[in-house]
């Protein structure tokens, strides 16, 4: 049993201890708060219990997610080994298209303005289709 539950039987063999008379509204009050303790005892326990279970069963699907990684990783690293080269997945990743578009807002007039990522080149200027003011401005350098 655990400390609460231990402290609710102290108190419920206090109040039997004591031979409270039921016919006292305040004796009934007490008797009817030690009823509610009692069974909010036996629910924490419950609780604790399905917790405890709970926890062992996170852990073991935790541990099964740690061998079924190592296994996929285990076989990537044996497929390498066998001759595949590691730049044949750089080049893949290069082919991917980046799609949509890009929002900015000027410095200037902070106009919403919509960029195309593939158009888009920091060397070359770009006015802003509102104030005519470039969107991107050269800073400083000390900035």
């Amino acid at each position: 049993m655990s400390k609460l539950t231990d402290k609710i039987a102290y108190l419920q063999g206090l109040a039997e201890g004591m031979k409270l008379n039921q016919e006292k509204d305040s004796n009934r009050l007490i008797l009817g708060i030690l009823d509610v303790l009692g069974e909010m005892g036996d629910s924490f326990e419950a609780l604790a219990e399905s917790h405890g279970e709970l926890s062992n069963y996170v852990e073991s699907i935790d541990e099964d997610l740690a061998d079924l990684e190592a296994d996929l990783f285990d076989e990537e690293d044996e497929t390498l080994a066998e001759g595949e080269d590691e730049d044949e997945d750089e080049d893949e990743d290069e082919d991917v298209e980046v799609g949509g578009s890009l929002v900015y807002e000027c410095p200037h007039c902070h106009t919403q303005v919509e960029l195309d990522p593939e158009d888009l080149d920091l060397e070359e200027d770009h006015p802003c289709p509102e104030c005519g003011k470039e969107l991107f401005p050269e800073l400083p350098e000390e900035v």
